[in-house]
């Protein structure tokens, strides 16, 4: 790996940049699919008004001046009961799927690793398949709001993440050789468990045949349709405490890009550290993954896109991979509402550009990418 941690790229400001799309996208995304006669007879800025009036008027404390209602009924409901919360989740799912990726990367040092490249994804996968296949989670209902939606939803959760670490844990068991990480081995353990950890979830559903069998085949593939606040508030407190608690160890990833050797001289607990934050990277990649599917290559694609605008230091590494991966995703699911009429599920168009990206990674003639 390259050193050079301290170059300085003006992070604050590429920083600053993806919030401010970030938020564009957010609320251009809120106006994609709103077709009432009401929305459709106004301008853009008068129809991005009006859909900023009912996100307020449902938000606690703020929404008083707003609770006379300025449009119907089903524009409400297709804003605050539908896109809001899909929108949401999107950038939830891509900022955990990217800073996840960052400290994979760090963890196994080389820009090939991620959570779906090394097999976390599946494993999550395959415990959140078997938590639908025998109904673990029976009685939650999709109606349940806040602190009830959380943890109506942690047997999936836990069973994703159960899955998703013992795939990682064993995929980094077959690569480490002689206190270094093999990059072929870890490829080809990484890709093949997580072959058979979807092929185990698939043979599950085929044997099983849960109620919603369509459903959770197509929720394997990634996709955000039909899902409401629930899962953010699934998502949304992982993604709070995990990536916060990754953040607090940005210097001790800075280090290790130096080598474990070096790493422990600078006294560093490197066996400690590596755990902790292997067990907080698969944590986020698992609740997303049982939240809503497999999507691919967001951890690979994200991170090595910020760390080439940004740099290597993961003290603004993280909030670029965070900002950029929640802003790729809430793009792929505008262009999968507006192109594909909202069938399509988000893990094909994640797929079809990673593919190239991690071809590109392969036949790359450089030995060094950070």
């Amino acid at each position: 790996m390259a050193h050079q941690v301290g170059r300085n790229k003006h992070p604050r400001r590429w920083i600053a940049l993806l919030a401010a799309g970030v938020l564009i996208c957010f609320l251009g995304s809120l106006l994609i699919g709103v077709r009432t006669e009401e929305f459709s007879k106004k301008g853009i800025l008068a129809r991005m008004a009006g859909t900023c009036r009912i996100i307020l008027r449902h938000i606690p404390l703020l929404g008083k001046p707003f609770e006379t209602p300025t449009c119907d009924e089903t524009t409400d409901l297709i804003v605050w009961g539908i896109r809001t919360p899909r929108i949401i989740l999107a950038f939830l799912v891509g900022a955990s799927l990217s800073v996840a990726g960052a400290v994979m990367q760090a963890f196994f040092q080389n820009p090939m690793a991620s959570p779906y490249i090394v097999g976390v994804s599946s494993g999550a996968a395959l415990g959140a398949t078997v938590a639908f296949a025998f109904d673990v989670n029976a009685g939650s209902g999709d109606g349940a709001r806040g602190l009830l939606a959380f943890l109506n939803n942690q047997p999936i959760a836990l069973l994703a993440f159960v899955g998703a670490l013992g795939v990682t844990l064993v995929v980094y068991l077959l690569s480490r050789r002689g206190g270094k990480i093999h990059l072929p081995t870890l490829l080809l353990a990484g890709i093949a468990l997580g072959t058979l950890a979807l092929s185990a979830a698939w043979f599950i559903l085929f044997w099983r045949r849960p109620y919603d069998y369509e459903g959770i085949i197509f929720w394997l593939m990634g996709s955000f349709n039909g899902k409401g606040w629930p899962r953010v508030a699934m998502v949304f407190p992982y993604v709070l405490l995990g990536v916060g608690f990754i953040l607090s160890f940005s210097r001790e990833l800075n280090i290790l890009l130096l080598g474990e050797e070096t790493a422990q001289h600078l006294g560093v607990r490197v066996e400690r550290v590596k755990l902790l934050l292997l067990v907080a990277s698969t944590i986020l990649a698992a609740v997303c993954v049982a939240a809503v599917g497999v999507i691919g290559f967001v951890g690979l694609v994200v991170p090595h896109l910020m760390r080439l605008i940004v740099g290597p230091d993961h003290r603004a590494l993280i909030p670029a991979s965070l900002l950029g991966g929640g802003l790729l995703l809430m793009l792929a699911d505008a262009a999968a509402r507006t192109l594909f009429q909202e069938m399509i599920p988000i893990g094909v168009i994640t797929s079809m550009v990673g593919c190239p990206f991690f071809l590109y990674l392969l036949t790359r003639k450089e030995k060094r990418f950070f």
